[in-house]
């Protein structure tokens, strides 16, 4: 797992470690706020991190959690930097949805995951950006600075929370929240070089407010940080139900404490690498959502982590895709209709970008038997991927089937169809995962060069069951102490 480095810039520890060193008096709240307010001025803005950066509320709240600390109260998090990404309201701080069609908007109420992270005694720091309503895998919000990967400025950090895996990859915040309606958690993950983690839908209640997405059981709340505890941690904050969730599950809780009691802390924690010895690993690298070849860094990256589950004693298989892209398009349907049914004023239209244009006159179009043989579709997938991954405990596949996408290459202002076909060729496999249901997760197992240039290539890691968080954060647990990743890159021209 974690050891603390005493001589390491509290501006570079993980949340916990963070966490420990305000909890004994040895890192003050303010003080610390102050310097990561900086951070993001600088080394945020060079990543593109930050759409709004929140001094005087994130003041406060360091003055309180100092507060709280020094009364002996607080949680695991408080005092530490947890920047929310700009999907998700905060009361009294700009939420723009990465659109041209609402800035200025000022949010009057506090969503309910935001509440759950703000109520740990965290300090916000900001709001990371976000493409137009987060609605595709990269990161270029319309007259914003984009999102990109630290490994690598002339490409994309990933979306749709790419200015929260750029500001934890670039050493800016150790954890940040994000949402994943198609991999948009796990995508900037691997783009950056960092952890990000899919919940099983009904983990995380969206709650009081909630969406088509959330509701169908596309979009989740997830978190990104650098370390297996620090992604528990996260968890533990947001993962909760609410009165009148349509489909809440219930979840084992206790994410931190039970990793701490299953692994321990400290280098020592190497040899419980073992304790994953009977998992039965299903390796996947055929693409489900497009047929396209797939980068050989991202299939060393499936290797490496396959030789890495031997290690442990899992039983790794090759295994064959349950079906393709014809079947996967049930999910166009619903990802349009969502698209459309977002509230904005007939006059604002214009200022939308053509992807959100495009995704919104084709949700119009859609009827409504459409509509419910693409629900169909979705739940027969679901069915699919349950059976054809019973005899398994994880599904790994690459998290990417590129390098971090060259934005250039990717988005095509003037072919809206075909710049999603190139997302999906970037990214064929986390958006099955949100139509499935159970956990996923994102991580950075590999690096390899490309063009001169060092990139992070990740592996997806997939749970073939819902409520298997813990079991996905054992496996990250290990692989950690097993073959350890870079930690921070400082952005790179």
């Amino acid at each position: 797992m974690e050891f603390l480095e005493e001589n390491v810039d509290p501006l570079d520890l993980s949340a916990m470690q963070l966490a420990r060193r305000m909890r004994t008096g040895r890192v003050d709240p303010v003080a610390h706020t102050e310097r990561v307010l900086e951070r993001a001025r600088s080394r945020g803005a060079a990543v593109g991190a930050f759409t709004h950066i929140a001094e005087e509320f994130s003041l406060r709240q360091a003055h309180a959690a100092a507060a709280q600390l020094k009364e002996g109260r607080g949680g695991p998090l408080t005092g530490v930097p947890f920047p929310i990404k700009d999907l998700d309201d905060v009361a009294g701080l700009p939420t723009e949805y990465g659109s041209r069609a609402m800035r200025g908007n000022i949010a009057t109420t506090t969503g309910g995951v935001a509440q759950s992270i703000l109520d740990a005694g965290t300090v916000t720091i900001g709001k990371t950006t976000t493409p137009e309503f987060g609605f595709v895998g990269y990161t270029e919000p319309d007259g914003l600075t984009p999102a990109r990967t630290p490994w690598d400025l002339a490409r994309s950090a990933g979306g749709s929370s790419g200015g929260a895996a750029a500001a934890v990859a670039a050493g800016v915040v150790p954890i940040a929240h994000g949402n994943d309606g198609g991999g948009s958690v796990r995508i900037p993950a691997a783009h950056c070089g960092v952890l990000g983690i899919k919940p099983s839908h009904g983990l995380v209640s969206p709650g009081p407010g909630s969406s088509f997405f959330s509701d169908s059981g596309l979009a989740t709340a997830g978190v990104l940080a650098r370390t297996a505890r620090d992604l528990a941690a996260g968890l533990d904050i947001i993962a909760r139900r609410r009165p009148g969730d349509w489909s809440p599950y219930p979840g084992a809780g206790d994410y931190l404490a039970t990793l701490d009691a299953e692994f321990g802390c400290g280098p020592q924690s190497r040899s419980r690498a073992l304790a994953l010895a009977d998992l039965r690993v299903g390796v996947l690298t055929e693409p489900l959502n497009v047929d396209t070849e797939i980068h050989p860094a991202c299939l060393e990256a499936v290797a490496r982590a396959a030789e890495d589950f031997r290690a442990m004693g899992a039983r790794v298989e090759q295994i064959a895709r349950p079906f393709g892209p014809e079947a996967w398009q049930s999910f166009m349907p619903i990802w349009q209709a969502g698209a459309a049914a977002i509230p904005l004023p007939p006059e604002r239209e214009e200022l939308l970008t053509p992807m959100s244009r495009w995704l919104r006159a084709r949700g119009r179009e859609a009827t409504a038997p459409q509509l419910m043989a693409g629900l169909q579709g979705m739940y027969a997938i679901a069915r699919r991927m349950g059976e054809a991954f019973a005899d398994y405990d994880v599904i790994v596949s690459p998290a990417l089937g590129t390098p971090p996408a060259d934005p250039a290459w990717v988005c095509c202002p003037d072919d809206p169809a075909e710049d999603f076909r190139r997302q999906c060729i970037v990214s064929p496999w986390t958006s099955s995962w949100n139509m499935f249901g159970p956990a996923a997760v994102a991580i950075p197992i590999h690096r390899a060069e490309v063009d001169g240039t060092e990139l992070p290539f990740g592996v997806h890691v997939g749970a073939t069951r819902f409520g298997e968080e813990q079991l996905l954060l054992s496996i990250v647990a290990a692989l950690e102490t097993l073959d350890p990743w870079p930690l921070i890159r400082q952005p790179r021209q």
